[in-house]
């Protein structure tokens, strides 16, 4: 049901899916990379609310669940003409009510984080975004006896697995769709799965993500293998502050640019059996 609200003449309503073209001009006033493609993705995964004056959406607010304990949630945006009317607290008011009890996480910019703390969420970390045009890197192999090769359609119930223990929440339904779009692959430690990276069209280019494996060398190589397959071509990756993993990426061409706080209202997802995701699938999906 819309509401209205009278002062300002807003409308707030749920997202349609003949809202996604102004959604993605929306999205482009404020900067940000994402295609038509790339919204049309997350809207398919999961729902939202936009607000509108006059016709015109003037912002928008998306969620996700992943299973039954966790959400996450993502494209807030307020359009730059319409900022400082509370338009941003009312989206995610409404967004909140739609995910109810569930752990949630996002991804704040500076700007946002004081908003997001009076909605009762706390930091937890932060995440570097990394992009450039990538040159010839110098491949990091795998540990002996290990071997990274194209993901196979039989490897999928494994590599659910591998990401449900790198995030600490079920990734089935968000990797089923993803690998609609993305190609991956996996480090094969004698015929068991060990990691995996995979990798999109995104924005300006490519994006890497997610990347899970047992630590940092192995992670390196599973990100330097698609780094290495699109030299020339413009890459994007974001990675956790705990990675560790940004004064390589630089080196490698792929500059930090910018930076964001991971934050969490409930409690955050843990982590299991020695795994760990170095880098999301993106800012609004974890």
């Amino acid at each position: 049901m819309a509401i209205q609200n009278l002062e300002s003449e807003i409308t707030y309503r749920r997202m349609l899916e003949s809202d996604l073209p102004a959604a993605h001009q929306l999205s482009q006033a404020v900067r940000w990379p994402h295609r038509l493609e790339d919204w049309q993705f997350v809207y398919h995964l999961g729902s939202g609310f936009v607000a509108e004056r006059d016709g015109e959406v003037i912002g928008t607010a998306l969620c996700w669940s992943h299973g039954n304990h966790y959400a996450s949630l993502g494209m807030i945006i307020v359009s730059p003409k319409a900022q400082g009317k509370g338009i941003g607290r009312v989206l995610m008011e409404s967004i909140l009510g739609e995910i109810g009890e569930r752990n949630t996480l996002l991804f704040a910019t500076p700007a946002g984080q004081p908003l997001y703390e009076r909605l009762g969420f706390k930091a937890i970390g932060q995440v570097h975004q990394h992009q450039g045009t990538v040159v010839q890197p110098e491949l990091v192999a795998p540990p002996a006896g290990e071997r990274i090769r194209p993901l196979g359609i039989n490897d999928r119930t494994k590599l659910f697995e591998l990401a449900a223990s790198g995030v600490g929440m079920p990734r089935a339904t968000v990797l089923n769709e993803l690998l609609q779009v993305a190609e991956g692959v996996v480090i094969d430690s004698y015929g068991e799965l060990t990691g995996f990276a995979l990798m999109r069209r995104f924005g300006h280019g490519y994006a890497i993500g997610p990347v899970v494996a047992p630590d940092a060398e192995r992670a390196k190589a599973l990100i330097s293998y698609w780094v290495g397959a699109r030299v020339d071509s413009f890459v994007r990756i974001d990675v956790h502050d705990s990675s560790q993993l940004s004064p390589w990426l630089n080196d490698l061409g792929l500059v930090q640019v910018d930076t964001v706080v991971a934050m969490v209202k409930g409690e955050a997802p843990k982590s299991a059996h020695g795994l760990q995701q170095f880098a999301i699938i993106n800012q609004a999906l974890g």
